[in-house]
């Protein structure tokens, strides 16, 4: 499909594709992660499924990241937490099914506190919530942190690229926005994949879901030879399929 672009009622361009639902009211909503965007392979699948199965789909760029407007090294967690409301509220309506992969887990969990009247359900890959407190800011050596108090900014080396930039705001900004240390009062169905040789989401970190979270429908599933990014065939073999499932159960 077309990438488009709309002017969020925060003054952001996004970029997004979408498209309604045929068959079923369900629209599944695709949270990226953290320096990720639309183009990955999982979303790309996961559209194509939404198409043939009939559902309706929106993905989309926060701001700072892909083809949507904005810096990078501006964003916060609530910058990307408005940018995801924002989308959802002007580009969707009916019940959702949040997947949310990584950083995107947490924008689910919190787009889904924000609109739990139109959840139906959520598909979380590799969930960081929290991540910029409990996993990022640990693992920074004394340089860094005194580089981002002092400098403002530090660069993170990346397996995916260019280093990122991890800003005093994002870091500050970030533990507003907490999930762990608390229940997180969700009631619909909950579906965790997670590879346990994940090197930047451990998966004792994703298996705290399970303690927090309300509902009681929610399988947490461990693919012991999986990574972070859980692209392989079989790891979106695995993503359709659960996708799928969810379907099922808010059709029953």
């Amino acid at each position: 499909m077309t990438t488009e672009h709309f002017i969020s009622p925060h003054g952001r361009e996004l970029a997004y594709r979408r498209f309604a639902p045929a068959r079923t009211d369900l629209t599944y909503v695709w949270l990226c992660g953290f320096k990720s965007d639309i183009t990955g392979s999982k979303v790309m699948c996961v559209e194509q499924w939404a198409k043939d199965a009939e559902h309706g789909f929106l993905a989309f760029d926060y701001s700072g990241h892909g083809e949507s407007g904005g810096a990078f090294e501006d964003g916060t967690i609530s910058q990307w937490r408005e940018d995801a409301l924002d989308a959802i509220d002007a580009l969707t309506s009916g019940p959702l099914v949040l997947v949310g992969s990584s950083m995107g887990g947490w924008m689910a969990l919190l787009s889904g506190l924000a609109r739990r009247e139109r959840l139906a359900g959520m598909v979380l890959i590799a969930p960081a919530p929290d991540f910029t407190e409990k996993l990022m800011w640990p693992e920074f050596t004394p340089r860094q942190r005194e580089e981002i108090m002092e400098q403002g900014l530090t660069l993170r080396p990346s397996d995916y690229g260019d280093p990122y930039p991890i800003t005093k705001a994002l870091i500050e900004d970030g533990r507003s926005w907490q999930l762990l240390d608390s229940p997180i009062d969700l009631e619909c169905p909950v579906r965790i994949l997670q590879g346990a040789e994940d090197p930047d989401v451990p998966w004792r970190h994703a298996f705290r879901l399970v303690e927090t979270m309300s509902t009681k429908d929610l399988v947490f599933t461990l693919i012991k030879d999986g990574d972070h990014r859980l692209s392989r065939d079989q790891d979106i073999a695995r993503l359709l399929a659960t996708c799928t499932e969810i379907a099922g159960i808010t059709n029953q």
